[in-house]
């Protein structure tokens, strides 16, 4: 038996809950890394009724998800979900303005998204962190200048390169984005 002790529960043993199927793991989940999914709900929704849904969605999809699969590291795995519902959410709320649905974001394709991470991987450190914290999380250029301590120009350049960088990546493997 699980007891929970302290103020926050190792990933290990709140995983652990969700497999023997204790509805502790959705509080213990809800505690440790509710701020932490909110933020990226926030980041994409702007809107604080669909923050509360996905982050309910969020809660529900892990309880279903864990029966089959294990999560190596439990806060990516929860945001992943929290960053997933966010982005349908706000296709949802949005396709009526953009072509009924049609938003072709360039993620949404596995052969992209496979591309994408090849040019992550080769990016030198700093900018794919900045890359990953504009575009994975959502985070503003001034929130992302504050977490690297640069200067909002500094953000502002080393994106753009990247986008552009990204864009002749993708060129060369035919895609015109």
């Amino acid at each position: 038996m699980i007891r929970i002790v302290g103020q926050f529960l190792e990933d290990e043993k709140i995983i652990e809950l969700y497999w023997v199927r204790d509805q502790r793991a959705i509080t213990c989940s809800q505690q440790k890394y509710g701020a932490y999914c909110h933020k990226i709900a926030q980041n994409v929704l702007h809107n604080e009724s669909d923050c509360e849904e996905c982050m309910n969605d969020t809660w529900f999809r892990a309880w279903n998800s864990m029966p089959t699969e294990r999560p190596g590291i439990l806060q990516a795995f929860l945001g992943a979900i929290t960053r997933n519902l966010s982005l349908d959410r706000y296709r949802k709320n949005h396709s009526k303005k953009r072509g009924e649905g049609e938003i072709s974001y360039i993620y949404e394709e596995m052969e992209l998204a496979e591309m994408i991470n090849r040019f992550l991987a080769g990016m030198k450190t700093e900018n794919r962190r900045i890359f990953v914290r504009r575009y994975w999380y959502f985070d503003s250029i001034a929130e992302i200048a504050k977490r690297f301590s640069v200067s909002e120009s500094k953000v502002k350049s080393s994106l753009m390169r990247s986008r552009e960088s990204l864009r002749k990546c993708l060129a060369q493997e035919g895609i015109e984005v």
